[in-house]
């Protein structure tokens, strides 16, 4: 795994109040990369100290390699959740004064703007005053600005606050893209369907303390209960949920079939194999619906943290 940033054993108090206590993790390059946790849990804290707006206690923060300096502020993006955007400058304006202060010239600041500004097609905001425009107008605006300088490293903070369901997807599908184009993303977030969207990699934060980090198709597996979702057509559904019980961990399913046939979840032990599961059910009747319940993120993320409370 090629890393982009590390985070090694990071300390952060206020006062009496440890908002990180010895967290680790690294991200990989060209990955989206979930942070997680509960509010509170020290996720914020820890974008503060990767954008330099704080610094950690103790610990260290290295970016490409390099211990993390004023410098590499202009390898770094950041949206965050809270916008801050002026409101009573006008949106090219604002927009060009952004772009150079990462850095780029007038000229190809001007260039790459009218790039992102035809592609989403707000050609027409450019005079408009950013407080003319509605919170998701505003919030395209300032995605612009975040990734118009092309960092290594892109952090977004609830990024698809204030969208609609299509523009949120218009934003998802430019993170992708420009993740695939080699951009590492850090992608904080509460919307789990958002992580199951996009996100390569996960961490999970709770009261300051990273509880899980990994893969996210391998924390699937390490959550993985081996419980499959049937569905069968037989003319004794009495009969076959009694025999099923008696060889199975058997509980009520919460689909629906077309016919009228039985639907339970079956947990398998150890010793037990799908093919053995499925073998007993078309002994019994037809199958139709024969699914494994992969965990979701949303499952991880609330086991993980019932787990540790």
């Amino acid at each position: 795994m090629d890393t982009l940033l590390a985070i090694d054993n990071v300390v952060k108090n206020y006062g009496d109040h440890t908002a990180l206590n010895g967290v680790s993790m690294q991200i990989p390059k060209g990955s989206v990369f979930g942070l997680l946790g509960p509010n509170g849990a020290g996720k914020t804290s820890l974008i503060r100290i990767i954008n330099q707006i704080t610094i950690p206690d103790s610990g260290s923060v290295y970016l490409d390699g390099e211990a993390l300096a004023p410098h590499h502020v202009e390898h770094i993006g950041y949206l965050p959740e809270e916008r801050g955007l002026y409101k009573s400058m006008k949106v090219g304006e604002q927009a060009l004064y952004l772009a150079q202060l990462k850095g780029l010239s007038k000229s190809e600041a001007k260039k790459r703007l009218k790039y992102w500004f035809d592609k989403f097609e707000i050609g027409a905001w450019w005079g408009k005053k950013i407080e003319e425009l509605s919170k998701g107008m505003a919030q395209k605006v300032q995605f612009i600005v975040t990734v118009l300088h092309r960092p290594k490293l892109l952090i977004f903070d609830e990024p698809f606050s204030g969208f609609d369901p299509i523009n949120a997807q218009l934003i998802a599908k430019e993170i992708l893209q420009l993740r695939d184009e080699g951009a590492t993303i850090i992608f904080s977030t509460h919307r789990m369907e958002s992580v199951e969207e996009m996100c390569d990699y996960i961490a999970l934060i709770n009261k300051s303390n990273k509880i899980l980090d990994g893969k996210l198709t391998d924390i699937k597996k390490e959550f993985r209960s081996f419980t499959y979702q049937v569905g069968l057509n037989t003319a004794n559904q009495t009969q076959v949920n009694a025999e099923l019980k008696e060889r199975f961990k058997v509980s009520p399913a919460d689909f629906e079939m077309l016919s009228n046939g039985l639907t339970v979840n079956v947990q398998l032990s150890a010793n037990d194999s799908p093919n053995e599961l499925l073998s007993f059910l078309t002994s019994r009747g037809e199958v139709q619906h024969f699914v494994e319940l992969v965990p979701s993120a949303n499952d991880i993320f609330i086991q993980a943290i019932q787990k540790n409370s």
